[in-house]
């Protein structure tokens, strides 16, 4: 061995470990710092902003119930419901993408393209357009919808256990044979049901009830604890199969328990507010661009998620809000180049698959 090699193969001296540690441990923290204080931010633009600066101080006092009657009014009861479906929805589409983007150690692993946001929108349509549901019972045709979908794709990949590219594969052709289910649906229903259901299929905040709201955060409440259970599972499992095997963690049963965690994250948010495009895909990606090494990044991740949502939300109620855009149409004007990009550079480093 060569004296390069030698010096390339000694452990690094402890003082040097400790510092590396310190300063990457001080990155995620700013960034971590960062993306809380750009969400709050956004929060509060999307709270107090009309496109009048003369009216904001009036809408930022609305926020405490002060001011006159009209702010008080348009922050409680039009904007702030929407505000806090943003944030939960973009934690819940953040985190399980980084949930299906680890495991499954795929970057194109995401509900929305893999079809399981898609299986909710098949499942609120039929709902929606055949059915006439609507509410709280259409928010859970939407989440059984996404269940089974993901089921179906578990099951068609497991071949002696389920590898990454296979359930990517699997869950691309059932999101063709979803979205198909869709034109159908909506080529034999009414043009004004039509309408409706476009609008929810795309994604859309709108205006919730506190009830929806409420709901959402009680599912939200039970899974986020999950995802910290999770946590020591997946560290594991991203050592290998074998090394997983040896540590006494079934990688299987592991896998299994990570992908329905992030599945129940993907339904819930779909639930309330359709499949909001792209969310889940680019979060975690950009979140690890941030951070000084490539971790699980769950709590950037889902800042992530957060801040797309609410810009997205931001931008179609104050940007193009004559155009009446729902917040899906945003979102996918950012992840389609994003997709785009991916693959151009997967191709030319030789990583097509």
């Amino acid at each position: 061995m060569s004296r390069a090699e030698q010096v390339a193969t000694m452990p690094a001296p402890p003082g040097v470990l400790r510092a590396a540690r310190k300063e990457t441990a001080g990155r995620v923290r700013t960034v971590t710092l960062v993306l809380l204080g750009l969400a709050v931010g956004l929060a509060l633009a999307t709270l107090v902003w009309d496109g009048h600066a003369s009216d904001l101080w009036n809408q930022f006092l609305g926020i405490f119930g002060a001011g006159n009657g009209e702010g008080a009014f348009t922050i409680t009861k039009l904007r702030l419901p929407r505000v806090v479906l943003s944030v939960l929805v973009g934690v819940a589409f953040g985190l399980s993408g980084a949930l299906f983007q680890s495991v499954l150690r795929n970057p194109l692993a995401s509900p929305d393209i893999i079809g399981i946001s898609g299986g909710a929108s098949l499942a609120a349509a039929f709902g929606l357009l055949v059915l006439g549901v609507g509410g709280i019972v259409l928010s859970a045709f939407a989440f059984a919808g996404a269940i089974v979908v993901a089921a179906a794709i578990y099951l068609l990949a497991w071949r002696d256990g389920v590898s990454g590219y296979r359930f990517v594969l699997i869950g691309v052709g059932i999101a063709f044979a979803v979205n198909a289910g869709i034109g159908y649906l909506l080529t034999r229903s009414e043009v004004n049901d039509v309408r409706s259901a476009l609008v929810w299929m795309v994604g859309s905040i709108g205006t919730p009830p506190w009830r929806d709201i409420a709901v959402l955060a009680v599912g939200m409440l039970v899974l986020v604890p999950l995802v910290g259970v999770s946590v020591g599972r997946l560290r594991i499992l991203q050592l290998g199969d074998e090394t997983a095997g040896g540590l006494g963690v079934g990688p299987e049963r592991a896998r299994l328990a990570v992908l329905a965690v992030a599945v129940g994250l993907a339904a819930v948010a779909t639930a309330f507010a359709g499949p909001v495009a792209f969310v889940a895909f680019v979060s975690a990606p950009i979140a690890r661009r941030l951070l000084p090494t490539a971790g699980l990044a769950l709590v950037p991740s889902a800042l992530v998620g957060t801040v797309v949502v609410l810009a997205a939300e931001f931008t179609a109620q104050n940007v193009l809000g004559a155009l009446e855009v729902p917040v899906g149409i945003v979102t996918g004007i950012i992840g389609a180049p994003y997709l785009l990009w991916l693959l151009a550079t997967s191709n030319r480093g030789g990583r097509g698959a």
